[in-house]
């Protein structure tokens, strides 16, 4: 794991695309501060822009330095997620505006506990996109062997950590909270 992290560092610091697990499912990711590294995971995944992407962070303090103003309830509602929980916040700052939803300058956050996730943003010290890996449209691989293999080609590093998983697993809950506190489930 040791050697994934320091090359998966080199790539993210470096502007580049990283194929890797998160503690949900395998995932696409990039430096989330930087425009032109989420432009080519738009371009990468043949997706529109306009849709949003999910940004991985180590821990919930992380976060205040991307959103203006957060919610008291956000961070009790992390503390309490038992399952990977995206949290979608209002007020979005320090970030590629790419990865801004531009109705209201929202943003996904999802604090991972996984491994390998963790060790890579917590070095990185800043978030990590994460989108699923695989043509837009395409089905959600929860495994590595289901990502086709033009993906693997198009990313600067393929992680090799946890390839072998046969545990599938599933996309995070979303949940949008209001600058207001109002809590909205997107996804359960």
């Amino acid at each position: 794991m040791k050697e994934d992290i320091k090359a998966a560092l080199e790539v993210l610091r470096s502007g580049g695309v990283i194929l890797y697990p998160t503690d949900t499912v395998w995932g696409l990711g990039c430096d989330a501060t930087n425009e032109v590294a989420v432009q080519r995971i738009y371009d990468i995944k043949k997706r529109a822009d306009n849709k949003s992407m999910i940004l991985l962070v180590d821990h919930p303090g992380r976060i205040s330095g991307y959103i203006d103003e957060i919610p008291e309830i956000a961070f009790e509602v992390i503390d309490l997620a038992e399952t990977p929980l995206t949290v979608i916040l209002e007020g979005a700052k320090n970030l590629a505006p790419n990865v801004i939803n531009r109705d209201d300058q929202s943003v996904g956050f999802r604090v991972v506990k996984e491994s390998f996730c963790y060790n890579l943003i917590q070095q990185f010290k800043k978030p990590i996109v994460s989108t699923s890996a695989n043509f837009s449209g395409e089905p959600t691989p929860a495994l590595f062997e289901e990502i086709d293999p033009e993906l693997m080609l198009a990313a600067n590093y393929v992680v090799k950590y946890r390839q072998d998983d046969t545990v599938r697993t599933k996309p995070s809950g979303i949940i949008k909270i209001g600058k207001n506190g109002i809590v909205k489930v997107i996804r359960e």
